[in-house]
């Protein structure tokens, strides 16, 4: 195992990030609607998560949900959310755009890299859905993106670690890999071990309870979800501080 194992932790919120550093972590990825797979973080958050954080901060510049193939209208809000993050002190970006098809669209993708200045640019998991990782990955690379995350396109990286591993292989440090998708303290380690990874991406949330609900328990806010309203997740610092005890003992 390499002697040093980066921890990024995904983050829905400047709390989450404060909560993740307590456990050790190395960098945040944030984002807003986690539910969702990770949207774009409100300005007011990149701001409050540089002024109390000092590990880097990866900002997800996404504008919604369901696919990755965006609009004129989505592209620009792309950008200004690009540049505003950047301005305001992220350390990266982390995005992913994709053609009808499911291809890298790599001249949207160099848009943003060129607006990032040689700041870190983190390629997301719409890898995952690319109907030729391999062609993906050169094409990444001939980009100039940092890395790319992903759960070998597969719902999490055990089931997904053999093309992980040929990923590494094939990127011959020409890119990072950063494996990311149900990564928790019991696989951990044989994932690291199987891979040659340096660096891991996860999440560990427990819940805490907000009472200001409680009146009124029947209304709801999420749609034909229907979520309970007196809870919300948050990092669980104890258990990130128990992985970076695994990792970098």
């Amino acid at each position: 195992m390499p002697s040093k194992i980066l921890i990024e932790v995904c983050c829905g919120s400047v709390d989450d990030a404060v909560e993740a550093a307590k456990g050790h972590a190395d960098r945040i990825e944030l984002n807003s609607s986690l539910f969702f797979g990770g949207l774009t973080p409100s300005l007011g958050s990149i701001i409050e998560a540089k002024r109390r954080l000092n590990i880097p901060v990866m900002v997800m510049i996404r504008p919604r949900a369901g696919g990755f193939c965006y609009t004129q209208a989505e592209m620009a809000v792309m950008l200004n959310d690009a540049k505003l993050a950047l301005e305001y002190g992220s350390d990266g970006l982390v995005f992913g755009i994709l053609t009808e098809d499911g291809s890298i669209d790599t001249e949207r993708c160099r848009q943003i890299i060129e607006l990032a200045r040689g700041r870190q640019t983190v390629f997301h998991r719409a890898f995952d859905v690319t109907p030729d990782p391999m062609k993906a990955l050169d094409q990444l690379i001939a980009l100039g993106f940092t890395r790319i995350l992903t759960s070998g396109q597969q719902k999490s990286v055990p089931e997904g670690i053999e093309l992980i591993k040929k990923l590494i292989t094939c990127a011959a440090g020409r890119i990072e890999i950063l494996p990311g998708g149900g990564i928790r303290p019991h696989n951990v380690r044989s994932i690291i071990a199987q891979t040659g990874t340096n660096q891991v991406h996860l999440s560990a949330f427990g819940q805490r309870l907000d009472k200001s609900t409680l009146h009124r328990p029947q209304i709801t806010f999420g749609g034909a979800l229907h979520p309970p309203e007196d809870r919300y997740d948050l990092i669980d610092s104890t258990t990130i501080q128990s992985i970076s005890d695994l990792l970098n003992p």
